[in-house]
């Protein structure tokens, strides 16, 4: 064993924070912009421009081309959908 390497194996090292967040992000429920916008009494077209540029969602889908048309399918996790809410709440 070399003096920089660890005796610990891997798999026993404490993880950092991101780490453990990580699988947490993954199993939370997530939203469609239909059902946000159901909730809130809003128009999907309104969802979508309120969540388009927030860190945090689950976006896929091809981004469009010249020839192409942009179909994207955005999914919001609920911590994201929980921290525009507050933001929101506290602006008016």
């Amino acid at each position: 064993m070399s003096a920089f390497e660890s005796p610990v194996p891997p798999a026993m090292r404490p993880q950092s924070a991101s780490d453990q967040a990580a699988p947490d992000k993954a199993m939370e429920k997530h939203y469609s912009l239909e059902h946000i916008g159901e909730l809130w009494g809003l128009s999907t077209r309104t969802v979508r421009k309120m969540f388009e540029n927030e860190p945090g969602i689950i976006v896929f889908g091809n981004t469009g081309s010249l020839k192409k048309r942009r179909y994207l399918t955005l999914r919001i996790p609920e911590s994201v959908l929980l921290r525009v809410h507050r933001r929101l709440r506290k602006a008016s």
